[in-house]
């Protein structure tokens, strides 16, 4: 954690520096009406693919993910959901209030908080819409490429020692949160809830440090929850406010929103209405094909290597296969070290030299549940949880 002089520095933004405005260069995400601009003034941040300036949506390039198992912080996709967002935080005045069904209500100090038991955790954090800007057909939401993704060693303390310091009392179901972002007049304040047990799995956390440096605001400076293996729906931006519930939350961002087909993959039949929805939770595997691009010119008759990263979702990686017959054989690739069961893991392999022509590359992630990445896309109409086997074309000569 920085200490307040430091932390002032680095976020003492006026409410002009969070908004980005230069572009240095355009960016094509691969879908229709998916050109963006790539800029290099936000704060904290390095250039970043902008879906939109208020409230910030910011997405990491490829390019990016494919350099480290670890995304960088300065490129680490944004995602806000009001325009009233944080532009500058106290670390001496600020507190995390604990209330609701406890015996003890807490305010708690920076300071208060690093003297509880450290742990860290790597983990990806994901927008449920993520890749949204490839369903098709076309639903409404920001339209993501694959980017709104990346991955971190987070350090901070268990949400479940917060509780235990305030007493959960009996009855509990469930924890609400929520941060310092602030709805415009009439809109419901932006809160996420965890069942009981899982907010005192051991494995929430609140985080106030990624890859070993403090949180960028636009991250969620001071803190954050981290839910692994879960989409960042939950992971609570500049948290502020917890509060134990009795009964379970019926506010519009449990009850209304982020709410998918109660279906195996949350698949439906484009243009279905009126099914069943159940709340988004864990993630589901997924496999990038990176840096190789789409449409990658090679040399026949050459091996040439192909890496990428995976992700398990709510699991390790068990495997990655690659197969270039739309998937009637596949082939396994190597994995790389095992950062943990919820955060990315490398894989490669070499693919012997072809012939002259063209050709396409599949890969695709089961996780240690034995759950597999489909050849097919799925559809509902949140545009959530795509993760088709990703394929790219290639061509020799």
């Amino acid at each position: 954690m920085p200490d307040r002089r430091d932390a002032l520095r680095l976020i003492g933004l006026g409410a002009a520096g969070i908004a980005g405005r230069a572009a240095a260069q355009d960016i094509d995400l691969g879908f229709a009406g998916g050109r963006r601009a790539l800029a290099d003034n936000w704060p904290q941040k390095g250039a970043m693919i902008v879906l939109r300036e208020r409230a910030p949506l910011l997405e990491t390039p490829m390019d990016v993910l494919g350099e480290d198992v670890f995304t960088p912080n300065d490129r680490f996709f944004v995602r806000w959901h009001y325009d009233d967002i944080p532009l500058s935080v106290d670390p001496a005045a600020f507190r995390l209030r604990v209330g609701g069904a406890v015996r003890r209500p807490l305010a708690l100090s920076l300071d208060a908080l690093r003297r509880l038991p450290r742990v860290e955790l790597a983990a990806v954090n994901q927008c449920s819409g993520n890749s949204r800007g490839f369903f098709t057909p076309r639903v409404p939401g920001a339209q993501w490429g694959d980017g709104a993704i990346g991955n971190a060693m987070w350090t901070g303390v268990r949400l479940r020692d917060v509780l235990d310091m305030a007493g959960v009392a009996p009855g509990a179901v469930a924890v609400r949160l929520a941060g310092l972002d602030r709805p415009p007049p009439g809109a419901p304040w932006f809160e996420k809830s965890l069942a009981i047990d899982h907010a005192r799995d051991g494995e929430v956390m609140i985080a106030f440090a990624m890859n070993g440096a403090a949180l960028s605001l636009l991250n969620g400076f001071p803190i954050r929850l981290v839910v692994p293996g879960w989409y960042s729906t939950y992971w609570i931006k500049s948290l502020d406010r917890i509060e134990v519930l009795t009964a379970p939350d019926t506010g519009y961002w449990m009850a209304k929103a982020y709410r998918i087909p109660a279906t195996p993959g949350a698949n439906v039949v484009p243009g279905a209405k009126d099914f069943p929805t159940v709340p988004i939770g864990a993630m589901v595997p997924r496999a990038f094909i990176t840096p190789l691009p789409d449409g990658a010119k090679l040399v026949a008759d050459q091996p040439f290597a192909v890496r990428g990263l995976a992700m398990g979702g709510a699991h390790g990686v068990a495997r990655v296969d690659l197969s270039m017959d739309a998937g009637r054989t596949w082939h396994a690739a190597r994995l790389g070290p095992d950062q943990g069961r919820y955060g990315f893991r490398r894989w490669s392999a070499t693919i012997a030299g072809l012939r002259a022509g063209g050709y396409r590359l599949w890969a695709r992630c089961t996780n240690t549940a034995g759950e597999t990445q489909a050849m097919d896309a799925i559809w509902n109409p949140g545009g959530y949880m795509r993760n088709p086997a990703p394929s790219i074309a290639i061509r020799t000569a």
